[in-house]
C-alpha cells in the first residue's frame, strides 16, 4: 500500500468576484502541478473560486450560481490529479463556506467550515451556516482530513479528524497579514500537529483585497509540529511537497529564512498598493511629496509596487516650505527615477485668502489658514487625478489619523491611504529598511524633526506628544484596550493620556471619511474599529 504522496500547495493571487479569471488560474495551476510536478493532489486556498472575502456578493444568488458553474466546469476539465477547491455551497436553504475534493469528473468529498470567524475583519456569520461534521477523504489510500482556516485555530475540528483516523490534514486558508501573524500561525499549527500526531498542509492565498493583505506563507508542518516546507511570503507560487507518511516526523526545516518584521510589513504595503491599483484598473499613482518622511516612504512603496513609469510625484511648496524640503523631495524623486512636477500653491492660497477676507474680518489667523493650504494641495492632486486617471495615494500615518492631526478634504483626500495603519515610529523603521535595500530616501528626511510646514517654524511636537510616547499610548489604548488609569500606571502623564484619548474619539468623524489603506495591525481603523461618531462615552 503506497504511503507517500506529492502535494502541490497553490499559493495564488485571486481576484474577488472575478470567477472566470480565478477559474482560469485554477486550471493553469492544476495542469502545472500535474504535468510539471507530477503531483497527486493540488490544494487551493479558501473560497478560491470566488476570492476572499466576497462579502455581500454572497447575498446574490447569481454570484453563488456562477461559482457553482465554475466548479462544475473545473470538475469536468481536469483529470488525473485531485483538486481541493474552495467555494460557497448552497443546499437550497443554507450557504456554506466549503471545499470540495474533485477527481476525474467526480466530487470525492465535500467539507463545510465548522468554525466561522465573526471578529475583527471577519463577518462570516452574516453569510454562512457552520458545517456540522468532519470530512475524511481517500487520496492514494491515504486518509486526509479537511479543515478550513479558522477550524485550525479551535480545538475540535483537527481532533475530530484524528479521531476518525485521518493521516494528514489538508487546510485551505484565507488568513490576512498582521505584523506577527506568521508566528501566531506557527504556534497554532505546532499545537494541532503535535497534539494530534498529524502533519498539516496549510495553504494561504497571497493578494491585496481592499484594506486586507494576504501574505501567503503556505507551509507543511510535520507530526512533531515542526515547520518543514515553506512557500515564502508575498509571492505567487506552486510548491510541490513529497510527504512520506512514515518518515514525516524526521523531516527537518532546511534553509527556511523568515523575513524580518520590517521586510514583511514593507512588502505587505507594496502588495496592497499594487493589487488595489491594478485590480481596479488605474493606470498609475500620484503622490504629493513634501520633503517629509511620510511622503518619501509612500513614494518609495508606490514605485516598488508599480514601477517608476507609473508613478508621478507632485511637489507643492508654500511660503512656509523650507528650501531643504524642496531639495530633499527632488532628490528623492531623482533617486527613485520618477517624474517630479512642481506646482506652487501660493497663487491659489492667496486667492482663497482674498476671497475669504470679508468673512474673516476681525479674526486672527489660526488653524483655518493652515488647513486651507492643505486643501489647496488636495485640489491640485485631485485635478491631476481626474485629468490623467491616476489614483492619489495619501501619505498620513496611523499616529496622525488616530488623533486627527490631518486635514479633512486636505491631506486626507485621495483614493488609498498607504500608511493608514503604520504608526509614526514604524514609518522610520520602514524608511531605514528601504534604504538598506537601496538608499533612496535622503538621510536628512529621516533625521529632521517632523513638521507639517503650514506655519512658521512649525513642529509636530508643538501639538502632539513626542511620537514614541504617542505611539506607546495608542498601542495601549487602541490595540490592548487598556483604560486611562491602566496606561497612567505604566508611567505616562495623566494629562497627556487624557488628551490623546479625547483626540481619538473627537476625530472619529474624520476617520469615517478617510480613504481605506492596507491593514497590518490587529486593531486597524477599518473593520477592527467600529466606534460610533456620535458618542457620549468618555472612557
Amino acid at each position: 500500500m503506497p504511503n507517500n504522496i506529492r502535494i502541490a500547495l497553490a499559493q495564488l493571487n485571486l481576484h474577488v468576484g472575478d470567477i472566470k479569471s480565478n477559474l482560469d488560474k485554477h486550471i493553469r495551476a492544476a495542469l502545472t502541478a500535474r504535468d510539471q510536478f507530477a503531483a497527486d493532489v493540488i490544494v487551493f486556498p479558501e473560497l478560491s473560486l470566488t476570492g476572499y472575502p466576497p462579502e455581500d456578493l454572497l447575498l446574490r444568488r447569481s454570484f453563488v450560481s456562477e461559482s457553482n458553474q465554475a466548479l462544475q466546469y473545473l470538475t469536468g476539465e481536469i483529470n488525473d490529479i485531485y483538486c481541493l477547491v474552495g467555494h460557497p455551497y448552497s443546499d437550497g436553504q443554507n450557504l456554506y463556506n466549503t471545499c470540495s475534493l474533485i477527481h476525474n469528473g467526480k466530487t470525492i468529498g465535500r467539507y463545510s467550515k465548522q468554525r466561522l470567524p465573526n471578529h475583527g475583519v471577519f463577518d462570516e456569520c452574516r453569510y454562512f451556516t457552520p458545517g456540522q461534521s468532519s470530512c475524511i477523504v481517500k487520496i492514494k489510500d491515504i486518509a486526509a482530513g479537511l479543515v478550513i482556516c479558522e477550524d485550525l485555530w479551535k480545538l475540535g475540528p483537527v481532533r475530530d479528524a484524528a479521531a476518525q483516523e485521518a493521516q494528514i490534514i489538508l487546510s485551505p486558508n484565507a488568513s490576512p497579514f498582521e505584523v506577527d501573524k506568521h508566528e501566531q500561525r506557527l504556534s497554532v499549527l505546532h499545537k494541532r500537529a503535535n497534539h494530534n500526531n498529524l502533519p498539516i498542509v496549510y495553504v494561504n492565498q497571497v493578494c491585496g483585497q481592499d484594506e486586507l493583505v494576504f501574505d501567503g506563507g503556505s507551509m507543511v508542518i510535520n507530526r512533531n509540529g515542526d515547520l518543514c516546507k515553506f512557500a515564502g511570503f508575498f509571492n505567487e507560487t506552486i510548491l510541490p511537497v513529497d510527504i512520506d507518511m512514515d518518515r514525516t516526523p524526521e523531516i527537518k526545516a532546511e534553509n527556511i529564512n523568515i523575513a524580518s518584521t520590517e521586510e514583511r510589513t514593507y512588502q505587505a504595503l507594496v502588495l496592497g498598493v499594487r493589487d488595489y491599483i491594478n485590480k481596479n484598473h488605474f493606470p498609475g499613482a500620484i503622490v504629493g511629496v513634501s520633503g517629509g518622511i511620510d511622503s518619501a516612504l509612500t513614494l518609495a512603496i508606490a514605485v516598488d509596487a508599480l514601477g517608476k513609469d507609473r508613478v508621478k510625484a507632485i511637489l507643492m511648496p508654500s511660503r512656509y516650505t523650507a528650501d531643504i524640503s524642496n531639495i530633499d523631495a527632488i532628490e528623492l524623486a531623482r533617486n527613485l527615477g520618477v517624474t517630479c512636477e512642481t506646482i506652487p500653491i501660493e497663487p491659489v492660497y492667496n486667492t482663497f485668502l482674498e476671497s475669504l477676507a470679508p468673512s474673516f474680518t476681525g479674526r486672527k489667523p489660526d488653524i483655518t489658514e493652515e488647513n486651507i493650504q492643505a486643501r489647496c494641495r488636495a485640489v491640485i492632486l485631485m485635478a491631476l487625478s481626474n485629468k490623467y486617471g491616476h489614483l492619489v495615494l495619501t501619505t498620513g500615518n496611523r499616529s496622525e489619523i488616530a488623533v486627527g492631526y490631518c486635514t479633512l478634504y486636505g491631506d486626507m483626500a485621495g483614493g488609498f491611504a498607504v500608511l493608514k495603519d503604520i504608526p509614526k515610529t514604524l514609518v522610520y523603521k520602514l524608511a531605514n529598511y528601504r534604504n538598506r535595500v537601496h538608499h533612496v530616501i535622503p538621510q536628512r528626511t529621516i533625521e529632521r524633526a517632523p513638521t507639517a510646514e503650514l506655519a512658521p517654524n512649525q513642529k509636530d511636537e508643538d501639538s502632539l506628544p513626542a511620537y514614541p510616547v504617542l505611539d506607546s499610548i495608542l498601542e495601549c489604548y487602541l490595540n490592548d484596550g487598556q483604560t486611562i488609569d491602566e496606561i497612567v500606571r505604566q508611567g505616562f502623564q495623566r494629562d497627556v493620556v487624557v488628551k490623546v484619548v479625547n483626540l481619538i474619539h473627537k476625530n472619529e468623524y474624520k476617520r469615517k471619511q478617510a480613504a481605506m489603506g492596507p491593514r497590518i495591525n490587529h486593531k486597524s481603523f477599518v473593520r477592527d474599529w467600529r466606534y460610533p461618531v456620535t458618542n457620549g462615552f468618555k472612557g
